[in-house]
């Protein structure tokens, strides 16, 4: 089996984590003869998303030219992927989180099963873990409808919601509950929002 492992480990082969991955990969090379190559995240010159989503229409090839390019390819010329990380802060460290971001061009924009509250729920979960007390988390869903004019008879009330909650929030350090799930409420039907975006997938 090929295997492609990320070290996402500032450490780099000083990593604790790396530990755990070499005893999984030795049990593996027990059982059959394993095809390794390892990847140290910070060794690697990677640039951040720009979300210009020009690997959507350019055959999947990323407008950014560095060693992304290169680790796209050896993810797909692998059998299997191991994710070797600390965390911190709850989370895998930025670098290999930015490796993650840039496999864009492996995915698909079309978006099928809709369900727009839990596309926030890693990310509130882990400012919830990172401030337990007095947080008050506001989460906007279908968000690049707010860059539309088109869309301006939904997005326009929606933001006045916004701006309201930020009034609220100002005056009493605090947001009414039933405006936070307004505005956490899709603007249009979810299956409405999504063929919009097929469409220029």
């Amino acid at each position: 089996m090929k295997i492609l492992v990320f070290n996402g480990s500032p450490k780099k082969e000083r990593s604790d984590t790396m530990h755990i991955t070499r005893a999984f990969l030795c049990g593996m090379n027990e059982a059959a003869p394993q095809e390794v190559q390892s990847i140290n995240v910070a060794d690697m010159h990677i640039e951040f998303c720009r979300g210009c989503f020009a690997c959507k229409y350019n055959g999947g090839r990323c407008a950014i030219d560095d060693d992304m390019r290169e680790i796209l390819e050896q993810m797909l010329a692998s059998d299997l992927l191991l994710f070797s990380f600390p965390l911190y802060c709850y989370g895998m460290p930025a670098m290999l989180k930015n490796i993650i971001e840039r496999t864009l061009p492996l995915s698909s924009m079309a978006m099928a099963e809709m369900n727009g509250r839990r596309n926030f729920e890693p990310a509130v979960r882990q400012f919830e873990l990172m401030f337990p007390n007095n947080h008050t988390i506001l989460t906007v869903p279908e968000s690049p409808m707010l860059s539309a004019p088109e869309a301006a008879a939904v997005t326009v009330p929606r933001l006045e919601r916004v701006k309201k909650a930020g009034r609220q929030f100002a005056e009493t350090g605090e947001i009414d509950p039933a405006l936070l799930a307004e505005i956490a409420s899709p603007m249009i039907p979810e299956d409405t929002y999504a063929r919009i975006v097929n469409g220029n997938v």
